[in-house]
């Protein structure tokens, strides 16, 4: 989220309400225009439960989206490290080539999968390098007790792995319907319509601006969260960012230095596929 923007948003807002607030009490008649102002402090009162409830379970949706999403993308990277340790002990040679790709594969979900999370065009499209992965591994006939093993944990770390991609995925096309963006901000805009109504020029001006800004401010700062939480993919402070993934690839890297393998990578910087 954009601190700045959202801040801007947030003044723009209660300034617009402390505005109009201020334009109706010059013709409001003394001590509002409810007769019963108990009476309409009671309907406010039910209007503004309502309005919280909803919000509250709003923002439980969103967040565990968001958090799920993060989760995913922390487990998706500590399974694409543990599969290069795995791919170990599928021989050597086959051992190169999937731990080529598996790097190729991190690189694709930095430079290529997040950058269309981030933009929302995500939607179905499989990340090629988990095909070349399953190509590979097709190939593999493992002889000995370790290669079996390791065949078989591989198979497991693949379904982890994919699971794990689901879950990254499923915030970026965000999970709160339209319906609900509508129900809540039909209910923002009966809030402050009622506010209006308690408009008193016997009040002192500074005291009715309070009133009507820190409700603004409230409500138009809960939509902002729930914007936010409902679109986790962003450069902004608190996005979903791919740092695991890239603390991944650089674990892999020292990893490979340390025990002095050489692989050729199938794919550039970006994880772009070259002859």
């Amino acid at each position: 989220m954009n601190l700045v923007w959202s801040a801007l948003v947030i003044a723009a807002a209660a300034a617009l309400a402390v505005t109009a607030m201020l334009l109706v009490r010059r013709g409001a008649p003394e001590g509002s225009r409810f007769v019963d102002g108990d009476r309409a402090s009671g309907v406010f009162g039910v209007l503004a439960t309502g309005f919280s409830v909803l919000l509250g379970f709003v923002v439980f949706l969103a967040f565990a989206s968001y958090d799920q999403s993060r989760a995913g993308a922390e487990e998706e990277a500590l399974v694409l490290v543990q599969q290069v340790e795995t791919a170990q002990f599928l021989g050597t040679s086959v051992a190169h080539e999937l731990t080529g790709e598996l790097v190729c594969y991190g690189r694709s979900v930095i430079h290529t999968e997040w950058p269309r999370a981030e933009s929302g065009d995500q939607g179905d499209q499989i990340n090629p390098w988990g095909v070349e992965l399953f190509r590979t591994i097709k190939t593999v006939q493992p002889g000995t007790a370790s290669e079996q093993a390791a065949y078989g944990k591989w198979l497991d770390q693949t379904s982890d792995r994919e699971a794990a991609r689901n879950d990254r995925i499923h915030g970026a096309v965000g999970v709160i319907p339209t319906p609900l963006w509508v129900a809540l901000l039909l209910i923002s805009i009966v809030v402050f319509v009622f506010m209006l109504f308690f408009a008193d020029p016997g009040e002192g001006a500074v005291a009715q601006a309070v009133l009507m800004g820190s409700v603004a401010t409230v409500v138009v700062s809960m939509l902002l969260l729930i914007a936010f939480l409902d679109s986790p993919f962003h450069e902004g402070i608190g996005g979903v960012r791919p740092a695991a993934m890239e603390r991944t690839l650089r674990i892999v890297d020292e990893s490979l230095q340390a025990v002095d393998e050489s692989v050729r990578l199938p794919c550039d910087a970006r994880g772009t596929p070259v002859s």
